[in-house]
């Protein structure tokens, strides 16, 4: 297992309407594409655990082509125990198989 530490805002999909992600910084996305050995799921996702501050929860990360990197979705529940507001530029952590 390897585990990614890196900053990104929290923005919302403007498609999807309630749907908030961060985007997983390039270096991070190229390392996964490179060396991941798991096998894709639904939408091309990876399964990962993921941390913001005390609050972790087993989720994926997802490609995104417009903005060329993996995306990962932050439910309102970690939003929430977390005190963050879009915008807010959070420590995360993602871990996976590699």
């Amino acid at each position: 297992m390897v585990t990614f530490r890196f900053e990104a805002e929290l923005w919302q999909a403007t498609s999807t309407g309630s749907w908030v992600f961060l985007s997983l910084p390039t270096d991070v996305t190229d390392e996964i594409r490179e060396r991941s050995t798991q096998p894709r799921r639904g939408f091309g996702s990876i399964r990962v655990n993921a941390q913001i501050g005390e609050t972790s929860w087993a989720t994926s990360i997802f490609p995104d082509s417009k903005r060329k990197t993996f995306v990962l979705p932050v439910k309102k529940l970690v939003r929430t125990a977390e005190g963050l507001d879009m915008g807010d530029t959070p420590t995360v952590s993602v871990s996976l198989d590699l």
